[in-house]
């Protein structure tokens, strides 16, 4: 068995394994399109947080639905495959859905850690968390890497 885990109820069981051993489980999420410094040290945060680190990838066309951005650099199962090689990152997940609180309700994660461009307060999810007994956490550094900078980056230095 690999790192990504294509069904949700299959990833749900193993981690109910995991926790009935005494981990705590840590879930994350993003779009991962162009990897940068940024998400490695949210990644690394995260894990720090418990034992077990979930990354749940958004797939192509959740990626488009955001309105960041026109087109995927990068597709979904080779964005999954990068996150997954990424020391401390034990399962991945593509999902399709806008958001992830389908997975959160599902998968019951200890905490669910957001990147700093989110306080506690202000994470979407906050709620479905601590329904169920779960927490927020805030990880990485501050949000002055993204994806879509580097792209207008990349854009402006071909155009010159």
């Amino acid at each position: 068995m690999g790192k990504i885990i294509n069904n949700l109820i299959e990833l749900k069981e193993i981690l109910e394994k995991e926790r009935k051993k005494g981990k705590r489980i840590v879930f994350g999420n993003g779009c991962f399109d162009i990897l940068h410094v940024g998400h490695i040290r949210y990644l690394k945060g995260a894990k720090s947080l418990g034992d077990i680190l979930v990354i749940a990838v958004n797939d192509d066309n959740s990626v488009l639905a955001l309105g960041k951005r026109e087109k995927v650099v990068i597709p979904a199962m080779e964005r999954a495959e990068i996150v997954a090689s990424i020391d401390g990152v034990d399962y991945v997940i593509v999902f399709s859905e806008p958001t992830v609180e389908n997975l959160l309700l599902t998968l019951r994660p200890d905490i669910h850690a957001k990147g700093t461009d989110y306080t506690e307060e202000s994470v979407p999810e906050k709620d479905i968390v601590t329904s169920y007994g779960g927490k927020v956490a805030i990880v990485g550094d501050p949000k002055n890497h993204s994806s879509r900078n580097i792209i207008s980056m990349i854009k402006d230095m071909r155009e010159k």
